[in-house]
Protein backbone atom coordinates (compact mmCIF):
# COMPACT_ATOMS: atom_id res chain seq x y z
CA UNK A 1 0.00 0.00 0.00
CA UNK A 2 2.84 2.38 0.79
CA UNK A 3 4.18 1.55 -2.51
CA UNK A 4 1.34 3.14 -3.83
CA UNK A 5 0.94 6.09 -2.33
CA UNK A 6 5.37 6.53 -3.42
CA UNK A 7 3.95 6.20 -6.91
CA UNK A 8 0.94 8.33 -6.82
CA UNK A 9 1.84 10.84 -4.59
CA UNK A 10 4.15 13.03 -6.00
CA UNK A 11 1.56 12.76 -9.60
CA UNK A 12 -1.03 13.96 -7.05
CA UNK A 13 1.21 16.80 -5.77
CA UNK A 14 1.85 17.65 -9.31
CA UNK A 15 -1.78 17.99 -9.91
CA UNK A 16 -2.81 19.84 -7.58
CA UNK A 17 -0.02 21.97 -8.04
CA UNK A 18 -0.81 23.09 -11.75
CA UNK A 19 -4.53 23.34 -10.94
CA UNK A 20 -3.60 26.05 -8.02
CA UNK A 21 -1.33 27.76 -10.93
CA UNK A 22 -4.14 27.26 -13.40
CA UNK A 23 -7.06 28.75 -11.28
CA UNK A 24 -5.07 31.60 -9.84
CA UNK A 25 -5.25 33.68 -13.27
CA UNK A 26 -8.61 33.24 -13.11
CA UNK A 27 -9.15 34.85 -9.42
CA UNK A 28 -6.74 37.79 -10.21
CA UNK A 29 -9.85 39.56 -12.27
CA UNK A 30 -12.27 39.55 -9.53
CA UNK A 31 -9.28 40.77 -6.79
CA UNK A 32 -9.45 44.53 -5.96
CA UNK A 33 -7.08 46.15 -4.54
CA UNK A 34 -6.06 49.89 -3.06
CA UNK A 35 -3.92 50.56 -5.66
CA UNK A 36 -7.24 50.17 -8.46
CA UNK A 37 -10.00 51.71 -6.22
CA UNK A 38 -10.92 55.22 -5.86
CA UNK A 39 -10.26 57.32 -2.73
CA UNK A 40 -14.34 56.96 -2.10
CA UNK A 41 -14.28 53.46 -2.39
CA UNK A 42 -10.94 52.91 0.20
CA UNK A 43 -12.71 55.37 2.32
CA UNK A 44 -16.22 53.33 2.03
CA UNK A 45 -14.53 50.05 2.55
CA UNK A 46 -12.53 51.41 6.03
CA UNK A 47 -15.53 52.48 7.40
CA UNK A 48 -17.81 49.51 6.56
CA UNK A 49 -15.53 47.57 8.07
CA UNK A 50 -14.77 49.28 10.99
CA UNK A 51 -18.71 49.71 11.59
CA UNK A 52 -19.05 45.79 10.51
CA UNK A 53 -16.13 45.29 13.87
CA UNK A 54 -17.70 47.42 16.10
CA UNK A 55 -21.29 46.00 15.38
CA UNK A 56 -20.08 42.32 15.78
CA UNK A 57 -18.23 43.37 19.24
CA UNK A 58 -21.57 44.91 20.74
CA UNK A 59 -23.95 41.93 19.15
CA UNK A 60 -21.71 38.68 19.40
CA UNK A 61 -23.76 37.83 22.55
CA UNK A 62 -26.53 37.22 19.61
CA UNK A 63 -24.94 33.77 18.99
CA UNK A 64 -25.71 32.01 21.31
CA UNK A 65 -29.76 32.18 20.87
CA UNK A 66 -28.93 32.65 17.47
CA UNK A 67 -26.68 28.83 17.58
CA UNK A 68 -29.34 27.27 19.85
CA UNK A 69 -32.40 28.03 17.53
CA UNK A 70 -30.03 27.17 13.84
CA UNK A 71 -29.13 23.87 15.54
CA UNK A 72 -33.03 23.12 16.82
CA UNK A 73 -33.85 23.64 13.27
CA UNK A 74 -31.30 22.18 11.80
CA UNK A 75 -31.24 18.96 14.21
CA UNK A 76 -34.36 19.08 16.52
CA UNK A 77 -35.70 20.03 19.85
CA UNK A 78 -32.93 17.73 21.50
CA UNK A 79 -29.62 18.63 19.90
CA UNK A 80 -30.81 22.29 19.66
CA UNK A 81 -30.84 21.92 24.08
CA UNK A 82 -27.61 19.92 24.15
CA UNK A 83 -25.40 20.99 21.59
CA UNK A 84 -26.62 24.42 20.71
CA UNK A 85 -25.26 26.12 23.89
CA UNK A 86 -22.42 25.03 22.72
CA UNK A 87 -22.06 26.02 19.40
CA UNK A 88 -23.91 29.64 20.78
CA UNK A 89 -20.81 29.74 22.80
CA UNK A 90 -18.31 29.20 20.29
CA UNK A 91 -19.92 31.36 17.51
CA UNK A 92 -20.25 34.35 20.22
CA UNK A 93 -16.27 34.28 21.25
CA UNK A 94 -15.70 34.16 17.44
CA UNK A 95 -17.73 36.89 16.23
CA UNK A 96 -16.57 38.93 18.97
CA UNK A 97 -13.02 38.48 18.48
CA UNK A 98 -13.59 38.52 14.60
CA UNK A 99 -15.30 42.12 15.63
CA UNK A 100 -12.47 42.81 17.66
CA UNK A 101 -10.18 42.38 14.61
CA UNK A 102 -11.97 43.91 12.10
CA UNK A 103 -12.22 47.19 14.21
CA UNK A 104 -8.45 46.91 15.23
CA UNK A 105 -7.69 46.42 10.90
CA UNK A 106 -10.07 48.57 9.70
CA UNK A 107 -7.00 50.61 7.67
CA UNK A 108 -5.93 47.18 5.85
CA UNK A 109 -7.55 46.17 3.04
CA UNK A 110 -7.60 42.60 4.07
CA UNK A 111 -9.01 40.39 3.47
CA UNK A 112 -9.65 40.83 -0.12
CA UNK A 113 -11.06 44.30 -0.30
CA UNK A 114 -11.96 45.06 3.08
CA UNK A 115 -13.92 41.55 2.85
CA UNK A 116 -15.32 40.41 6.39
CA UNK A 117 -13.92 37.89 8.36
CA UNK A 118 -16.90 36.08 9.04
CA UNK A 119 -20.13 35.12 6.97
CA UNK A 120 -22.49 36.04 7.28
CA UNK A 121 -21.42 39.29 7.93
CA UNK A 122 -23.30 40.25 10.68
CA UNK A 123 -25.31 37.95 13.62
CA UNK A 124 -28.93 38.54 12.46
CA UNK A 125 -28.09 37.84 8.67
CA UNK A 126 -28.98 34.53 6.88
CA UNK A 127 -31.09 33.71 10.28
CA UNK A 128 -33.52 31.29 8.61
CA UNK A 129 -30.90 29.36 6.63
Amino acid sequence: MLRNFVKIGPVALLCLVLLVLVAAPARADHYRSVDDASAEEVVSGMSDKATRGLVNVATGWLEFPRQIYATYQDHGAVQGCLVGPFMGIGMMMTRTVAGVLEFATFYLAFPGFYDPYLEPRYVWDDIER
